[in-house]
Formats: C-alpha cells, structure tokens, sequence
C-alpha cells in the first residue's frame, strides 16, 4: 500500500472512532451558532439558502446528506436486529416502547402549557422529535465506560422517534402527496430487496437504485431521509460462506467516514446556525409554547421514555439493556430531550413566527446535552467501580 492510501485509510479509520465524529459534530454546531449570530450572518443565510438546482444548499443538507446518516444507522440497526443486541424479541421491545412514551409524553406536556394559544394546534409536535446525529455525539463523548448495549438501545429508539416524527410531520404538515411518486418508491425498494436476495452486488446498479428512491422519496412529499432508512432495512446482513463480510457490514464500513466526517456536520453546520438574539431570549420566558416546547423536551422526554420503560420491564414484555439498568436508562433518556434538528423544521412549519420556539429548541437541547453529559460520565464511573 502506498503512503498515500495508508494516510487516507487511517483517516478513515480516524473518523470511525464515535469520540472523533462527536467532537466534528459539536464543533460544527458551535461554527454555525457563532456565524449565524454575529456580523457575518448574512453571509451564512446566504450561503444557507443559496439554490444549486431544485433545493437549497441547506435542503441538500438537511435531505440528502442526512440521508447517508439515516442510511448508516439503518445498517446498524438492522445488524442489530438480525444478529445482534436486538436479536432478543424482548430487548428490541424495549426501544421501541421508550420512544412511543418518549412521543406521546412530551406533546401532551406541550399541549397542556400551551393550551389556547394560537398555532399550539400543530405545535404541540414540536418537542416529539430526538435528534440521533446529536444525541449519539453526546453519548460517545461521554458514556465511553457504559455498556455497548445503551448505544443500541439510544439508535433504535432515536430511528423509532425519528420516523414517529415524520409520520407526524407527513399528517399535520404535507400539503401534497405525489401517488406517482410514491409508487415508484415501492417498485425501487422492491427491485432493490430482490437484488439483494439474488446475491447481486455490483454499485453500478445499487448506486442509481439509491439516487433514485431518495429522489421520488423527496417527490412524494415524504421526508426523504427515510429513504435512507428503508435501504438499509432491506440490506442483507448475514455473510455467505463464499463472503468475507455480508453486504450491510461492508457498507457500513465504507460510509461511516463519510457520514462522520461529512454528512453529519455538514448537516450540523447549516442546521444549527439559530438566531439566539436578546428579542428571542426576551420572550422565551412569556411565550406559554416555547414553555411548553422546553418542559416537553427536558421534562416530559424523560418521563415517557423512563416511564415506558419500566412499566415493558414490569409487565415482562421488555428486558433492560443488556448490562444495564434502570439507571443508565435514565442518563439515556436525558439525551431524548436533544430535539434540535426534527424539532426546529416542526416550529418553522407549524408557526408563523417561529423565532421564539426555535430558541426554546436551542435552549432545551442544550441544557438536555449538558444534564445527559454529567449523568453519562457519572455512570461511566459508577461501571468503571464495578468492574474493578
């Protein structure tokens, strides 16, 4: 191997590491929150909103580089479905009962603070959402000592909340549904499962597929990161004898660099770039919504996804995490309330001015980043002591 395939391997290899790819997120955000706050934020917005084709640069971001993140946790999540920690029907339970309760709570919460106001109608939706890319940031920065079962559990009941999101934002939100669209989607997505099931693995034809279903995903007016997801949920994962590493696994390991090292921040860098002025901050505290919006994300999260939680453990029909208990769920579930991305496109949508409410995500996101921060190292010691 020459030099210069050997820096670049190690790069890569550089940017697998989950601390690395945390730090490059969280470096992102505080670039976008810096720029889009001082004298230079016209540029930024600019540069945001500025068309290359049929969406803006921050769409591209937003819809389709994120979809090569949607599409590396999906490859995750179904390895771990087939083969791995959620293998155990009970144990891959348990996510998906955490994420309903981490949905249902915090829009109740919402709902009930800001009951009367005006837009609160379809604001409620706002604190649904759990950010994975940021979330999964925090958790490998801080929790490098908690068992590996905590990630998996964080991905699935992030990729659950995610789609309950956009399930969420496809009914209140959707002005148009393309049928046409749509339809081509299904007939791409099957085309692509029987290609996998003939053992077909050249990229000249998946790649196309993939361009193809994210495309008329966009088009029919579903978010089109889910695209991403339903890819890797129809990626084979276990390995033939004659294979060195089953499709889902090699992939994984050829686009983790890139979604580390530029989707997700890319993502981040146009996604974070909130304006935090002193009018925002002013009302934050007399806006019963943006109240509603940070109670849901930092209270009511925990509550739903703890709450369900224990109450599958109870009735038998979930397992805690493997190593784990109800304790680091609860570390866990603080970083459910990292809303961010999901929420700030659910406050432009669903309000007209949504200035205050997008503040309120910042703030609560925030405040949800750093609680989970000091709770995730606590418990990384706490498993340090017991291992000892």
């Amino acid at each position: 191997m020459s030099r210069k395939k050997a820096a670049v391997a190690e790069f890569a290899r550089y940017l697998r590491t989950e601390t690395v790819g945390g730090m490059v997120l969280l470096g992102a955000t505080a670039i976008a929150l810096i720029w889009a706050n001082s004298p230079l934020s016209p540029a930024y917005f600019g540069l945001r909103d500025l068309h290359l084709g049929p969406l803006s640069v921050g769409d591209w971001a937003k819809d389709g580089l994120l979809a090569i993140f949607f599409f590396v946790a999906g490859l995750e999540l179904k390895r771990e479905l087939v083969v791995g920690e959620l293998s155990n029907f009970k144990a891959a339970v348990l996510p998906i009962v955490a994420a309903i309760g981490g949905m249902i709570v915090p829009a109740l919460v919402a709902l009930a603070i800001g009951w009367g106001e005006p837009g609160i109608e379809k604001a409620w939706a706002i604190p649904v959402a759990t950010d994975i890319a940021f979330a999964l940031g925090v958790l490998a920065l801080t929790a490098s000592g908690l068992p590996s079962s905590l990630r998996v559990f964080l991905l699935s009941l992030a990729v659950v909340d995610d789609l309950g999101a956009i399930i969420v934002i496809a009914i209140l939100f959707t002005a148009k549904f393309n049928l046409l669209a749509a339809g081509a989607v299904v007939l791409l997505l099957a085309l692509y499962w029987f290609l996998q099931h003939k053992r077909i693995t050249s990229p000249w034809i998946y790649v196309p597929i993939a361009l193809a279903t994210w495309w008329f995903m966009h088009e029919s007016g579903i978010h089109a990161t889910i695209a991403g997801v339903a890819l890797a949920l129809l990626t084979r994962v276990r390995r033939d004898p004659y294979e060195q590493e089953a499709p889902a696994v090699r992939l994984e390991h050829r686009l983790q660099p890139w979604s580390a090292g530029v989707a997700v921040p890319v993502f981040a860098l146009f996604a974070a770039g909130v304006p935090v002025g002193a009018e925002a901050l002013g009302k934050l505290f007399e806006d019963k919504i943006a109240i509603g919006v940070m109670a849901g994300l930092i209270v009511g999260k925990v509550v739903g996804i703890v709450g369900a939680s224990a109450l599958a453990v109870w009735f038998k029909a979930a397992v805690w995490p493997s190593g784990a208990g109800p304790r680091d769920v609860i570390a866990v579930a603080v970083l459910g309330g990292v809303g961010f991305t999901v929420s700030l496109l659910i406050a432009d949508l669903s309000l007209d001015e949504p200035e205050t409410a997008k503040a309120a995500v910042l703030i609560a996101s925030m405040i949800a980043s750093l609680l989970a921060a000091v709770l995730l190292i606590r418990r990384s010691r706490a498993h340090g002591t017991m291992s000892e």
